[in-house]
């Protein structure tokens, strides 16, 4: 399975070799040709495991990290993971090749282009594939940088600024409220394995830490996937290129939520929390987004909302689905199961038709020069192939037949039907309200599905509004829709042939063990006779078709709504309050003086810890156990205090130079007599080097201006007493840490440093192998900076010889 590891390894080494192929290829070739191979090879690749897969295999592999604190690079295929990979590298190539049509290679910068999005496709891969949660949150915020990155990929634009910000401060605070969770979750279950830690849930739901953890998973998960209320950022995110949203926002970023979800279905599931928190939140979602789909005129941000309703529906049957762990698996809880299965088969259904809707969208941006629906009309004479492309993929967004998303949409009927007749969690009072809120919403729906056709397409054509003439596209940009679209019918007629060998293996990741060790026989299919579900949908298209033809008369109720309340209205504010709020602070103590800075530091040290000290049992002195205090560490200590107050007193620079030196030296004496020679050794190496510094910078410095008028050093009274403030908390803490010990002194163990890192200089081996990561990241921070120094420096000296050549 290292071919596994390496499929992940593919895409950022690709990277890597883009900006050097751009250089080379790009005024001859389109470089996306190149970039394409990567993503279709690892499809293919990936398809050859889908008969293992479906077998009931598993498969891992494992690259030692941090053994020593059990975080590994782990993988780890299963059906769910398989399905995921599948979508990310099939869609992935589909929208590659889009894009080589789509995007100029004159006119735009592709090697920022493709670099970010091969960042993305091996974050994604990363993240399905992996089996420790701490490998998982990696690759999570990496998903979030690269997206950010691709939304602003047009960064002049300011909506696209304005757009990535937005979704990267939504989703990386997302990502660091998971990361708590999977903190605690560690802390509770002693592994990071996800496997491991589904083994442990019985111990999980017992703990007094279970709800608060599962909140902030839940968090990440419902940030990334655009769940309500975190949804805004989303439509947002259509400021990216097309090929971005129709691969992010449709296919593989939004749906790393609900793959994570899917994934903690089995630690979480069969709780009345889980299931109300996923499918209460999933099904709000899908009313949301519905409703305002339907008041867009853009066409983009039309798809923007139907995703985010499409987003959740998948959540509300992962919720649902989840009641199969309350009861375990029997002829009776079998209903539920079909729950889970609609919700993998709709994340596949969605990926295809809206992935194939986006890039139509974009086809009519490209060639008609506006997404505006209300300048658009009567395209259909001249984009006869986009047209029938914009049916398929909309009708199957609607739930029509012959199209998939009839199939997975009568299924989410079945499970909501099923879930208002539970007698568990409250549902035989409350339960009533899924069946009713989802017809609803898929109303709405039908009635956006319908606009984006025939308001698009039929109608009167405006040419005077259009930037340029209508005409269909070329037909590299019509090829990835079309075999989306084709898709789309192909399941909808060969439906068990996709769930015995993908769809099937997937639930068997999202229940455990107990129950996928039954046989579960479940076949789709499109007529299941004259039941509550078809009535259902017969209902939502009566009532869809007259809203659409009347849609004028009650779009106005749109205007009724306060906008100064909307979501939107409430981040935009709360984020100007807290920049204000920030600069106001900000302005009160960046006065530009040092001293100020070092009043302010020092004061929050005095109350911060002196107030620590106040607390019971805080503060204790036990010098029984010290060593008695010799005549020759006495008179150090005052040698110590009087190269102190000399600093103090001095009257030039060169005087308080040597005092401080001094004052190091007698230092390094102090660890001599402790018996510590590395100590030692190191304090006096440091202590020459600083000292030689401080002379060679002081030499520039203009000398002391002597003031006559004064006499004597000024008296500061705050001084005095912030710096024996600080000197007695210091002290204080020092006494008590020694006099109350809790554990066994770290020194033991750095005293085998020879035996450990055949280091016999103990503060080398501390530096170099015991803090050697930490120590190589301060290394990389001080490159960081000196490169940008260096950088400053070179643009400054190309901006003045420039500037002499002009004059």
């Amino acid at each position: 399975m290292v071919w596994l590891g390496i499929i992940i390894l593919v895409p950022f080494i690709a990277a890597i070799i883009v900006p050097f192929l751009h250089k080379v290829f790009n005024q001859k070739i389109h470089i996306g040709w190149f970039v394409l191979f990567i993503p279709f090879l690892i499809f293919i690749y990936l398809l050859t495991y889908i008969p293992s897969i479906s077998a009931g295999k598993t498969f891992t592999y494992l690259v030692q990290w941090i053994p020593t604190y059990d975080i590994n690079f782990e993988l780890y295929m299963d059906g769910l993971s398989l399905v995921f990979g599948l979508l990310i590298t099939g869609i992935g190539s589909l929208v590659i090749f889009y894009s080589i049509f789509y995007l100029s290679k004159e006119r735009e910068a592709l090697h920022n282009f493709y670099v970010y999005l091969m960042m993305f496709m091996g974050a994604m891969l990363g993240l399905v594939f992996s089996d420790n949660i701490l490998v998982i949150y990696v690759f999570w915020e990496l998903t979030s940088i690269s997206s950010f990155l691709l939304i602003a990929y047009w960064y002049q634009r300011q909506r696209s600024r304005y757009g990535a910000q937005k979704s990267m401060l939504i989703t990386i605070f997302g990502g660091l409220s998971m990361l708590a969770g999977f903190i605690m979750l560690s802390i509770i279950t002693d592994t990071y394995s996800m496997r491991e830690i589904a083994s442990q849930m019985d111990l999980i739901h017992g703990h007094e830490l279970f709800f608060p953890l599962m909140i902030l998973i839940l968090i990440g998960a419902f940030t990334k996937s655009a769940q309500f209320p975190f949804s805004i950022w989303l439509p947002d995110a259509m400021e990216a290129p097309t090929p971005i949203s129709a691969y992010l926002h449709s296919a593989t970023m939004v749906k790393a939520g609900i793959y994570l979800v899917a994934r903690f279905t089995p630690v979480f599931g069969g709780t009345a929390e889980w299931f109300w928190l996923v499918s209460g939140i999933g099904i709000l979602t899908l009313l949301y987004g519905s409703i305002n789909a339907v008041r867009q005129t853009d066409l983009k941000a039309l798809l923007a909302y139907s995703t985010i309703s499409q987003l959740g529906l998948i959540m509300s049957l992962l919720g649902i689905g989840s009641a199969i762990l309350y009861f375990g698996y029997n002829d009776e809880s079998s209903v539920y199961a079909i729950a889970s299965l609609a919700a993998v088969f709709h994340l596949v259904n969605h990926s295809t038709f809206k992935g194939s809707l986006f890039m139509v969208v974009g086809i009519i941006d490209h060639e008609t020069g506006t997404r505006d629906i209300r300048k658009l009309g009567g395209l259909l004479s001249f984009m006869p192939i986009s047209f029938t492309l914009a049916v398929i993929g909309s009708f199957a967004m609607a739930g029509l037949p012959p199209f998939n998303g009839f199939l997975s949409k009568e299924m989410f009927f079945t499970a909501v039907v099923n879930a208002s007749q539970l007698e568990i969690f409250n549902m035989e009072t409350i339960g009533v309200l899924f069946p009713v809120i989802a017809w609803i919403a898929s109303v709405f729906t039908f009635v956006y599905s319908m606009i984006l056709v025939f308001k698009t397409f039929g109608g009167k054509y405006k040419p005077k509004m259009l930037e340029k003439p209508a005409h269909e596209a070329p037909l590299g940009m019509l090829i990835p829709p079309a075999i989306l679209a084709s898709l789309v019918v192909i399941f909808f007629f060969f439906p068990n042939v996709l769930a015995n060998y993908l769809l099937k293996p997937a639930l068997a990741s999202l229940l455990p063990e107990e129950v996928t060790a039954v046989d579960i026989e479940m076949k789709i299919s499109a007529w299941h006779g004259w039941n509550t579900e078809l009535f259902m949908t017969i209902g939502v298209v009566v009532i869809g078709s007259i809203l659409y033809v009347l849609l004028k008369k009650w779009i106005g109720l749109y205007s009724v709504y306060p906008q100064s309340v909307t979501l939107n209205r409430l981040y935009d504010s709360g984020l100007a309050k807290m920049e204000s709020g920030a600069k106001t602070i900000t302005d009160q103590y960046m006065t530009g003086s040092l001293r100020a800075y070092m009043i302010y530091i020092f004061s929050l040290l005095i109350f911060v810890w002196g107030g620590a000290l106040l607390l019971p049992g805080a503060f204790s002195i036990d010098v029984s156990n010290d060593a008695p205090v010799s005549f020759y560490e006495v008179g150090i200590m005052g040698s110590m205090l009087a190269a102190a107050l000399t600093v103090l007193f001095a009257k030039s620079r060169l005087t308080a130079i040597i005092a401080v030196g001094a004052l190091g030296y007698l230092v390094a004496i102090f660890f001599v007599l402790f018996r510590a020679p590395d100590l030692a050794l190191t304090q006096l190496v440091v202590e020459t080097v600083t000292t030689a510094l401080f002379l060679l910078c002081f030499y520039h410095l203009p000398k002391f201006k002597k003031e006559k008028e004064k006499k004597g050093i000024p008296f500061k009274p705050l001084n005095l007493i912030i710096s024996l403030g600080v000197g007695t908390v210091v002290t204080l803490f020092a006494i008590s840490a020694n006099s109350s010990r809790m554990f066994e002194p770290v020194s033991s163990y750095f005293e085998d440093s020879y035996e450990l890192a055949g280091a016999r200089n103990i503060v080398n081996a501390i530096l170099v192998d015991f803090r050697g990561l930490d120590t190589m990241l301060e290394i990389f921070v001080l490159t960081i900076v000196g490169l940008g120094v260096y950088t400053l420096i070179k643009l400054r000296l190309a901006r003045r010889e420039k500037d002499e050549g002009a004059e």
